[in-house]
């Protein structure tokens, strides 16, 4: 992929993303259809009512909200994105008072030391190096302080409990797409899985994985049927896909995707949607003490 610079001179991503790029709109309707699933996520930090936290990557800022609610209000919350659209999407979203920044993450403009708990849902992916991405992240942290990376989608979105052969070319024809789409190998695309690797490398301790899954069945809310035909039906599929599936199996698709036929997947009693939710959890190394020895050379405490 060509590389593509901001007026600012911010390199593209590895997913290319720009100060200009703008998908608020699936950042929406995504974190309506997942809001149960993150918020119960943030709720298990059991976060201190005066912590500081940073949202890297807080996209349209709902996860802001969630985060400053899940602390009585007692919290300062900064969201920072690289968009402008979503970070005036952000403004208008997060609670009165909490700053949004727009920034790159590879260079926040924040002081290190600075947060009780940096927050990053499917966003550390989008670095070029997301390895490194982690390691100035960490650098923001307190001693003792957590780093938050999440990501969905680790597994297949869909199950088609009506076809499961459909279903697996389906998903093989969207991973083509996106390595043809983006210029990258399967082994590039395959790296959004490290997320336990990136914690580990920033020296990052005590990580703790829990991955959730996001099970829909039908009936569905609105929320759902937004966020599935919206952002999968016609986002992740559609059109798209012509030249990576046969045409009876790409027919087949779209009867599936069109709520105006009878196959329509979103009306079926059978329909069921299963998108997994991983959160991975680390703490930065606490300070250790020094102890002075009757040399009164400074030495590194011993801890059994």
């Amino acid at each position: 992929m060509k590389s593509a610079t901001g007026p600012s001179g911010i390199r593209a991503g590895m997913l290319g993303d720009t100060q200009q790029r703008d998908y608020a709109e699936k950042l929406r309707l995504f974190n309506a259809f997942a809001r149960s699933e993150l918020c119960e996520a943030i709720a298990a930090l059991s976060l201190p009512a005066d912590s500081r936290v940073l949202d890297a990557g807080c996209g349209t800022g709902e996860a802001v909200a969630w985060l400053h609610e899940s602390m009585q209000g007692r919290a300062m919350v900064v969201g920072m994105d690289l968009a402008t659209v979503h970070v005036r999407a952000a403004r208008r979203t997060a609670p009165a008072g909490a700053p949004i920044l727009q920034a790159d993450m590879m260079r926040p403009p924040l002081a290190d030391g600075s947060f009780d708990l940096v927050w990053s849902v499917n966003a550390i992916h989008h670095l070029r190096d997301p390895a490194a991405g982690v390691r100035v992240l960490s650098g923001l942290l307190r001693p003792g302080g957590r780093l938050v990376l999440g990501q969905s989608s680790l597994l297949p979105d869909m199950y088609f409990a009506w076809d499961a052969r459909l279903e697996r070319i389906v998903n093989e024809a969207v991973r083509q797409y996106y390595r043809e789409r983006y210029g990258r190998n399967e082994q590039d695309l395959a790296a959004v899985r490290s997320l336990i690797g990136w914690l580990q490398a920033a020296e990052l301790e005590r990580v703790d994985v829990r991955t959730r899954m996001i099970e829909r069945t039908h009936p569905l809310t609105d929320a759902d049927k937004r966020y599935l035909l919206d952002v999968i039906f016609r986002g992740t599929w559609g059109e798209r896909l012509r030249p990576y599936l046969p045409r009876e199996d790409f027919e087949a698709l779209m009867r599936l995707c069109d709520p105006d036929d009878a196959c329509y997947a979103l009306r079926r009693p059978d329909f069921h949607f299963l998108q997994s939710l991983t959160i991975a959890v680390a703490t930065k190394q606490e300070a250790v003490p020094f102890v002075r020895h009757r040399s009164s050379r400074p030495v590194r405490a011993r801890f059994p």
